[in-house]
């Protein structure tokens, strides 16, 4: 793995499509760009974490002027050679407190990326750094899980979230720190090969706290795109907070 990329180096980058295959499919982009391309108006969309464009590109096709945010060369090269790659400007660096030229009409961070950020003092730094970049008015949009700690009877610290015959895939959960990891063991002719990414997992009372703290305020929080509403039975939620026009 190459530091400067993080935890998604050249040896994840080169199989990320294909390992989240799920989250490419039309009926779980569409709904996501949507929402992103109604937020964003005539105005400008910025993507924190942006990866191989798996939602820039889409949005981009809509007609929206799209910015990005990664720390992975790895993961943005992939975007660069996909069609329209080429027309996305990116930043090389780390979305928590990475500083952009202009404003934004939207800026967003989707598939749990915000637990990327290990600590709670990134996360906070993090709206602090997307309200510095918005526009009064302007929205920021994160799509992330619940924490799924209901899963853990007393004693376990693990649930998995893939079996089958050439994947597993599992969560060890600390809750006393609020950490937690991703595990994935991949086996193909024969072979098998490991790789982890540390995570955060963040509640979405604390997401609100963060976001009074960086000036914002909740307008919205669906269980998903399609603004089913968030109960308490929602394993993840879509949640809009806005920068006051004031």
């Amino acid at each position: 793995m190459d530091d400067t990329d993080g935890y998604f180096g050249e040896t994840v980058a080169a199989r990320y499509d294909e390992s989240s295959a799920e989250m490419f499919a039309s009926d779980v982009v569409e709904p996501a760009v949507d929402v992103l391309a109604e937020l964003a108006g005539d105005g400008r969309a910025l993507e924190l974490a942006i990866g191989t464009g798996r939602i820039a590109l889409p949005l981009a096709r809509r007609g929206v002027a799209v910015h990005g945010i990664d720390m992975s060369r790895a993961m943005v090269a992939r975007l660069r050679v996909k069609p329209g790659g080429d027309g996305i400007g990116v930043t090389i660096g780390d979305f928590a407190t990475t500083k952009m030229e202009g404003t934004f009409s939207v800026a967003y961070l989707v598939f749990n990326t915000i637990m990327n950020l290990t600590t709670q003092a990134e996360q906070v730094a993090c709206f602090r750094n997307v309200a510095d970049h918005l526009e009064p008015g302007g929205a920021f949009v994160i799509e992330v899980m619940v924490p799924d700690l209901r899963r853990l009877p007393p004693g376990q610290n693990a649930v998995p979230f893939h079996v089958d015959g050439r994947r597993l895939g599992f969560d060890l959960y600390d809750v006393a720190t609020q950490a937690m990891s991703s595990h994935h063991v991949e086996v193909e002719d024969g072979r098998g090969s490991y790789w982890s990414v540390p995570f955060r997992y963040v509640w979405p009372a604390e997401l609100d706290l963060m976001a009074q703290l960086a000036g914002l305020r909740l307008r919205e929080r669906w269980d998903g795109w399609n603004r089913e509403p968030f109960t308490s039975e929602s394993r993840q939620h879509v949640s809009v907070w806005e920068k006051p026009a004031d």
